[in-house]
Parts: structure tokens; C-alpha cells; sequence
């Protein structure tokens, strides 16, 4: 009997056997069933991960190496899946379980298994595809990225420059310092560093160009290099000091790098930034510019240069160059004057460019001889090198025309290093000072401060910021040298020390520091400023100006003792909840600017302020109302600013512009609107349409027809739904002009337009004549036709949206145009010389739209599309 039990432990094991076999066979088409279904819910996860991707795909992002193997293995998972489906199909179709035959019930079973191995893949894949917690990742930096750089500018300095990249292909030299008196051409040598990288395959990973600047703020450096590496903000925003430098740090330690920082004032402790150490042969470079030797070797460079002035051939090609031809060959003896002038700048290249533009508007060898005995005349022999630069500089200064304009240059020494001043605020301020105030009407000293900017920027004293996009302004900003003497000039040569009192960025200022200020005629406080809580008020006997701006808190008693004061600016204080009443008994007081603060009620003790002419409280967004009578107790009152009104605000508009009209002297006023009664106040008063320069109409109100004033300079129309039509008035008589039969003498000081949702207007001829327009924006408008005076410009034009204009228009002050939403405008009022003017900066619209424009002649298209920025909307 003991050969039976093997015999049915074997019929056992093929019974069974059979018996999955039979079951896996008669479950087939159930897991088909069970196999579409997940195929389904993987192509759902599939296009869920696809779209995802594409997303970030057109944010200049690339997919993950693990997202786009695993979108390739559900694909080819797909074909292999349909196809196994398929032939599954056909075996059931044959019937093959209703057979004995041996081979079929194998085939069969093949299949079962092979669909069950599929819904195990397919559900190994899903799973994977739902827990993507990043699809794609930011595409790598360009290695180097290019710095501007005049070509005049970089002329000298070819032995300091082969040095120092001599030096950078020496693996023993880690970190590198130039250094040199401000002005000489540091930073134009480390921007031709940064660009000959460029040029060459030099095997860095990845080079980082960080501005330092004064006061350091190490927080900042570590953001510049952070958004060089493209670390993702989630990793470092938000993060103190030592969080952000963890993260440079793990990212730099493996990079071979180089990093150049500009304008470092005072040694920087690279290992607080992050930066690993360059003795670990990791092979990277450091470069650095200081005006300070002491800062190189605080900084244990390996190596340090000086950069010397220019040799006199190339100071008098520089100075040639920037003086330009027509001064040169206006006399045959200015150019031999102009080799003595040069010499007197010793080389300097920032004095070079300075004084050479002092000297361009000099034609007769008189001029000449005068001017360079002023330049002799400058002081000398200043102790230190920022002196001697200053001596050199001042020359610049003394050559101003007039008291005034000297007094508004050394006014822009109280912003913040490298900070973009905004010129409208710039000539308010000049105003409440007195520097421009010569003039009865506000507009006609407006005018005289442009003209002071316009003589500020020719001399250099002067240069163009960074111009946001808002509509016709412009923003200036001071060279940090020329800043720097232009504070030592304002402190009498730095006798005076505190004659000018301007923080930036400082933290605590202790309170035995402010009575030290007895003698400070203007205070400028700024940025994360705080001043310690004050014990008795100070006393600030000479005080005219003071201007904090983004403080973090403001003492008690502070404003109490400031017996002289004319301008007061505390503007952009976020919280700045409640306006200290003392300010009410400040009754000198001739500028105050509350803008951007976060107070809610003006105290009513502001009604002192007889002497008040300038008024600004833009942007005061928690403002709940004004106090009775208030506006209207400012006799003295003639630039009122209250723009970009909120729609929550409960400012009465009514009385508002009733108490404005009751002033005597207002001539300036900027005001947000949104409701049709105040509008009507407002336009059918000629006071006030006289007055009226900045006007922004918003919302739903009832007016088909708009009254503007030809001194209107900024308009914004918003969601105006009603408007029809715009009609100029004048102030002869006051009478309308209809806009279909434009004068000549339409819109003079228009200066920015802009127009949203309004659907109902049915032309622009109004603008026909606005030339110094800077800025036009049409946005969301259905602008049926224009009806054209066939007496001045032809037949009438039907448009379907389709023209601003019907003939080209010459606009020669047009810096930007932008249109969004209006697929049917088909024309642009430029004709072929358009876009070779110098003041056309940009058009902004949908690419769909700018490729639809419709061209008389090819060349309008070629001039102006460099200037053409698509952008989403």
C-alpha cells in the first residue's frame, strides 16, 4: 500500500492545479471588466499628471525625469494593455470553455494570468501618478548672465582687468579685491569680468553677480544669490538668516562657482551668507570691489588690485567723447581748453563724465577759461579719498545756475541709497520747501521743478531709475558717490554734521541719540526704523524737514518741539494707525503727506494748519471719513491729492469737493471719484475744472457725457458704463467744444489716459491733439466708430472697433501704448517715422491681437515691433 499515498498526493495536486486553472479560465471576463476599469482610472491620473505638466511646462519649466519616465511606461502600459484586451476578446468569442480541448484551455489560461499581471502593473502605475508631489522643476540659469556696459564707459583700465583674469585661472587664488577711490571704474571692470565669461568655456557651474551696497544688509545678499540658484521660494522665504544660509550653502558646496559682489562698504562674513569656504578644492573665485583697502584685507583676499585713474590719453578720449563734436569744433581753441579741463579731473572717469557735461553748453573760449577757474577753485587737499573725489564733484555742483537748484539737489541727498525717487512727489516736496515758490499758481512752480530736474539730470548730478509701469511718471535716482558728497556738501563740508540726519535701515535709534539733533535742519528717517520711546519730547529748534517712511513705530511727543517746520512726509506707514494730534499745533507747517498709512480718522485740531499748501492723502485705504470743515479751514491750501480712493471708503465726495471749491488759492487738486453726483459737482464748476489734474472716474455712474479740462494731466476711466463721449472745456467763457471738431489747442498737459470697460464711448478724438501724451491704455472697450470733422481730417471712418484714429497721428512724446481686450482693433495712429523717436519704450497687447493689426505700410511694422512685449492678461 505505500506506492498509493504518492499516486494520490499527485491526482490531489492536479486536481487542484486544474481547479485554478478552471477558475482563473471562468474569471476572465470578469478581470476584463476589472482591467478596463483601472485602465480608465490610470488615463484619468495620466491626464491629470500631463496637464499639470504642460502648466508648469509654459512657466519655463521642465518635467521631472521621474514624471516623464513614468507618463512613458503608462503609455507604452496602454498599447501593451489594448492589445492583450483584444486577443481576450477573441478567445471568449470562441467559446473556449464549452470545449475539452486541452490546447485551448491552456491558451486560455495563459491569458487570465497575463490579464491578471496587467492589473497588478496598472495598479503599481496609478498609485505612483497620485502621489507626484512635483512634476516639474525650474529650468537651469543661464550660467552667466550678461551685465550692461557703455562701450565709452569701459575705455581704460586693460592692466587691472588682464590681472585680475590672470588670477582667476589660478587655482591657488581664491578670493580677489579691487579696490580704488568711488568713481574710478570699479564696477565697469568687474561688469567686463562678469561678460567675458560669456566668451568662454571656463568650466564654472554658475557665476552670481550680488550689488552689496551701504548699509549692508546681509538678508538681501542671501536673497540675490537664493533667486540666482533658483532655490523654490518655499524653501527660503520667510526664513531667518541662518535658514537661508543652510540653503546656499548645500547648494554651493557641490557647484564650482564664481561671485562677484559689488560696492562692499565693510568686510562681509561670507560663512554667515552661506558661502562654503574656497580652500576645500572646490576651485571657485571670489571678486569684490570696495573703495576701502582696509575691506580687502578684512576680507583676507588672496589677492588685491587698485584701480588707478584713467592715463591722460584715455581720460581725454573719454572726456572728448562725452564733451561731443559740436562743443568741440564750435572754437579752434576748445579743443586744446578741453585737454587742460580734462587734466584738472585727474583721470577720474566719473568727474570726466560730470564735468564734461558742465562744460558741453560752453562754446566760446570765455566760457571756457571761466569755467576752469571755477574748477581750480574748488577745495583742496581733502583729507581721504571720498574729499578729494568731493572737491572734484563740487565743481559740478558750484556750476548749478542758481541758489534754488542747488537747494533741490542736495535735497535728493535725504532719500535712501539707490532708491528710486518718484519725480511728482520730488517737486511737492521742492514746493513745501519754498525752493520753487516764486510762483502764485502751484502749476507754473510744478513747471519750474521740471525744469530743475531736466538741469540736475544733464549735469549728471542726476540719472533715470527703474520706471514701473504707471502711466506718464518718471523716477530718478542719485548716484551713490554723487549722494555721497552731496550729504557733505549739505553739512557744510561735513563741519555740520548733523545738519542733515538721514537713517536708513538702522534699527533702534536710541533716544540719547535723537536730542542730538538739536541742530538738524532736515530729518530723514527710513525703512525698519525705530526710534526708542522718549522720555520727555525732543526739541528741534531748526528743524524745516522731517520724512520717515516705512517706520516700524513712532515715539510719543516726537512732532511736539519742531517750532519751524514746513514739510512733514510720513507716508508708506502701514502702521501708522492714528496721526499723532500734536501734529495739529505744527502751524508752519506747509506740506503734509499722510499717503499709504493706515490711518482710519483725521483729528480735527488739523484745521490749525493755516498755512498748509500742499495736502496729500493718496492711497489712505482704512480712511473713513474727513472732518467736517477741515479741507475748507486750509486757507492757505492749493495742491489737494486724494487718489485711488477705496470703494469702501464713506468720504463724503460731495462736501469734499465743496470745501475745495471754498479755497481760495486751490489750484492743484487730485481726486478719485465714483459716484455721478460728485462728478456733476465737479464738472460744473469752473473752479474746480481749473484746478483739476489727476482725475480717476470709477464705477457704474449715470453721465453719457464727459466735461474735461484742458489742464487735466493724468485720466482714468473706469466701468463707466453710460459714457458716450468727451468734450473739452475751455476756460474762455467755458465753452464746450464738441470732440468730433478738435482745436488746436486740445489737452496741452495731457500726459497719461487711461480707459477700462468703458463700452459704451464711441470715440477718441479727443486725444487728436494731446501731444505731449506719455502713456495710453484702452483696455476691455467696444468703441463702435469715430466720427471725424471732414473739414480737418476727412470723410467719416467707420470703425466696428477697428481704429483709434483714422489717420496716423503723431503722438512724439509716446512712451507706452498697451491694449488688451479689444480683439477688432485693427490700427495703430503711428505713421512710418514711428519708433524711430527715442521716447517709444513699449507696446503692450495679446500676440493674437498685435499679429491682426492691419499695416498701410510694411515699414510701420518693422519700426515699431522691437518695441512690441506680448503678455497674458
Amino acid at each position: 500500500m505505500d506506492f498509493v499515498s504518492p499516486v494520490l498526493d499527485v491526482a490531489s495536486r492536479i486536481c487542484n492545479s486544474f481547479g485554478d486553472r478552471a477558475d482563473h479560465i471562468r474569471r476572465l471576463p470578469e478581470n476584463l471588466d476589472s482591467l478596463r476599469t483601472a485602465m480608465e482610472k490610470l488615463a484619468d491620473v495620466y491626464n491629470d499628471v500631463k496637464e499639470k505638466v504642460e502648466r508648469e511646462e509654459n512657466l519655463e519649466k521642465k518635467r521631472t525625469h521621474v514624471v516623464g519616465g513614468w507618463m512613458e511606461r503608462v503609455e507604452a502600459m496602454e498599447k501593451k494593455v489594448n492589445e492583450l484586451l483584444n486577443r481576450c476578446d477573441e478567445e471568449i468569442q470562441k467559446k473556449f470553455l464549452h470545449t475539452c480541448c486541452p490546447k485551448n484551455c491552456r491558451a486560455s489560461y495563459k491569458l487570465a494570468k497575463m490579464v491578471g499581471g496587467k492589473m497588478d502593473a496598472v495598479a503599481v502605475l496609478q498609485s505612483e501618478g497620485s502621489n507626484f508631489q512635483e512634476v516639474a522643476v525650474p529650468l537651469p540659469s543661464p550660467q552667466v548672465i550678461e551685465r550692461p556696459l557703455e562701450e565709452k564707459a569701459a575705455v581704460g583700465h586693460d592692466s587691472p582687468f588682464e590681472e585680475v583674469w590672470k588670477w582667476l585661472q589660478d587655482e591657488k587664488v581664491g578670493s580677489i579685491g579691487i579696490y580704488g577711490m568711488g568713481g574710478v571704474g570699479k564696477t565697469t571692470l568687474l561688469k567686463k569680468i562678469n561678460n567675458k565669461f560669456l566668451q568662454l568655456g571656463n568650466g564654472f557651474d554658475i557665476v552670481i553677480w550680488v550689488v552689496v551696497s551701504r548699509p549692508t544688509n546681509l538678508q538681501t545678499v542671501q536673497d540675490t544669490i537664493l533667486s540666482r540658484l533658483q532655490i523654490p521660494d518655499d524653501r527660503w522665504k520667510g526664513s531667518e538668516e541662518d535658514g537661508k544660509a543652510a540653503e546656499i550653502w548645500r547648494v554651493l558646496k557641490i557647484k564650482k562657482f564664481v561671485l562677484l559682489l559689488d560696492d562692499i562698504w565693510e568686510p562681509l562674513d561670507l560663512l554667515r551668507v552661506g558661502i562654503p569656504p574656497l580652500n576645500d578644492g572646490n576651485e571657485s573665485k571670489i571678486v569684490f570691489t570696495t573703495r576701502s583697502v582696509d575691506v580687502c584685507r578684512g576680507m583676507t583676499a588672496s589677492k588685491s588690485i587698485k584701480v588707478e585713474c584713467l592715463e591722460e590719453a584715455e581720460a581725454l578720449s573719454l572726456f572728448q567723447a562725452k564733451l561731443g563734436k559740436d562743443t568741440l569744433n564750435s572754437h579752434p581753441d576748445i579743443p586744446k581748453l578741453a585737454e587742460m579741463v580734462a587734466k584738472e579731473c585727474k583721470g577720474l572717469p566719473l568727474a570726466l563724465l560730470v564735468i564734461s557735461r558742465a562744460m558741453a553748453s560752453a562754446k566760446t573760449p570765455e566760457e571756457w577759461e571761466r569755467k576752469r577757474h571755477m574748477l581750480r577753485k574748488c577745495p583742496k587737499n581733502l583729507a581721504g579719498t571720498e574729499k578729494d573725489l568731493f572737491s572734484v564733484l563740487a565743481f559740478s555742483y558750484e556750476s548749478l545756475p542758481d541758489e534754488a537748484t542747488k537747494s533741490c539737489f542736495l535735497y535728493c541727498s535725504l532719500f535712501p541709497e539707490d532708491y528710486d525717487i518718484y519725480s511728482p512727489n520730488l517737486i511737492q516736496l521742492w514746493i513745501g520747501e519754498g525752493f520753487v515758490d516764486e510762483y502764485d499758481n502751484i502749476q507754473e512752480a510744478i513747471n519750474q521743478g521740471r525744469e530743475i530736474i531736466e538741469r540736475l539730470k544733464h549735469a549728471c548730478l542726476l540719472q533715470e531709475g527703474r520706471s514701473p509701469i504707471i502711466m506718464g511718471t518718471e523716477y530718478l535716482k542719485m548716484h551713490d558717490v554723487i549722494r555721497d558728497m552731496a550729504l557733505w556738501l549739505a553739512c557744510e563740508k561735513g563741519k555740520k554734521k548733523n545738519k542733515f540726519v538721514v537713517k536708513d535701515g538702522v534699527g533702534l535709534i536710541r533716544a540719547q541719540e535723537v536730542h542730538k539733533w538739536k541742530d538738524a535742519q532736515k530729518i530723514s528717517l527710513w525703512n525698519n526704523t525705530t526710534v526708542e520711546e522718549l522720555k520727555k519730547p525732543p526739541h528741534f529748534p531748526s528743524t524745516e524737514t522731517t520724512l520717515m517712511q516705512r517706520m516700524e513705530s513712532f515715539p510719543h511727543g516726537f512732532f511736539t518741539n519742531m517750532l519751524i517746520i514746513r514739510v512733514l512726509d510720513i507716508s508708506e506707514n502701514e502702521k501708522l494707525m492714528e496721526l499723532p494730534v500734536e501734529i495739529g499745533d505744527l502751524i508752519t507747517l506747509q506740506y503734509l503727506n499722510l499717503s499709504f498709512t493706515g490711518i482710519k480718522y483725521l483729528p480735527t485740531e488739523l484745521k490749525n494748519l493755516k498755512n498748509l499748501r500742499c495736502l496729500i492723502l493718496d492711497g489712505m485705504f482704512s480712511l473713513k471719513q474727513l472732518p467736517s470743515q477741515m479741507v475748507s479751514s486750509l486757507s492757505s491750501l492749493q495742491l489737494f491729492s486724494m487718489q485711488y480712493l477705496p470703494f469702501t471708503s464713506k468720504v463724503d465726495g460731495i462736501m469734499l469737493l465743496k470745501e475745495l471749491e471754498q479755497l481760495e488759492h486751490i489750484n492743484d487738486i487730485s481726486i478719485t471719484l465714483r459716484r455721478d453726483m460728485p462728478a456733476q459737482i465737479l464738472f460744473n464748476s469752473h473752479k474746480l475744472q481749473r484746478s483739476i489734474v489727476w482725475l480717476q472716474l470709477i464705477c457704474r455712474w449715470h453721465v453719457n457725457k464727459l466735461q474735461l479740462s484742458p489742464h487735466l494731466q493724468t485720466l482714468i476711466l473706469q466701468d463707466c458704463d453710460d459714457l458716450e463721449d468727451v468734450e473739452i472745456n475751455f476756460e474762455k467763457e467755458m465753452v464746450m467744444v464738441p470732440s468730433k471738431f478738435p482745436g488746436q489747442q486740445h489737452f496741452l498737459h495731457l500726459l497719461s489716459v487711461y480707459i477700462e470697460g468703458c463700452r459704451k464711448l464711441l470715440n477718441l478724438n479727443w486725444l487728436i491733439h494731446a501731444s505731449k501724451l506719455q502713456s495710453l491704455t484702452i483696455a476691455n472697450c467696444e468703441i463702435r466708430k469715430v466720427i471725424e470733422d471732414k473739414r480737418s481730417i476727412g470723410s467719416e471712418i467707420e470703425l466696428g472697433l477697428s481704429i483709434i484714429h483714422g489717420r496716423a497721428l503723431p503722438f512724439p512724446s509716446l512712451r507706452r501704448i498697451t491694449v488688451k481686450g479689444c480683439p477688432r482693433l485693427k490700427k495703430l495712429p503711428f505713421d512710418f517715422t514711428t519708433g524711430m523717436s527715442k521716447k517709444l519704450e513699449e507696446i503692450k497687447g495679446e500676440q493674437e491681437w498685435w499679429d491682426g493689426l492691419e499695416w498701410e505700410d510694411q515699414s510701420i511694422m518693422q519700426n515699431l515691433t522691437p518695441y512690441f512685449q506680448h503678455f497674458f492678461f
